[in-house]
């Protein structure tokens, strides 16, 4: 019984501890330099390609980032297309996002 209430605790922290992360993406990455740590002048681009490279610049390319998923899409979409950092989609959770193109089961 002790057993059956550790797991259910441990899972409970785990997904409170994804909702938390959800919640402060775009804030990770203001806390560095502000709006400024992704966007020029604090204000986004009318085409998403300022903020797209500066993703590239610290994270690394489609095909350098760990994961099938990224390197398939090389070339095809930017970063923001899956991590919708103001919509609080953390990194962990973009999966979501596949569906939004793809209808796999």
């Amino acid at each position: 019984m002790m057993k059956r209430w550790l797991m259910v605790l441990l899972l409970g922290l785990g997904m409170a501890a994804g909702a938390q992360a959800a919640d402060v993406l775009a804030d990770i990455h203001a806390d560095m330099a502000g709006c400024e740590s992704c966007h020029a002048d604090g204000e986004p681009s009318s085409d998403g390609a300022y903020e797209n490279e500066t993703c590239v610049g610290c994270h690394g390319g489609m095909t350098e980032i760990e994961g099938d998923q990224h390197a398939a899409h090389d070339g095809m979409l930017v970063c923001s297309d899956c991590h919708a950092v103001h919509e609080h989609t953390a990194a962990a959770d973009a999966s979501g996002a596949c569906a939004d193109c793809h209808d796999d089961k």
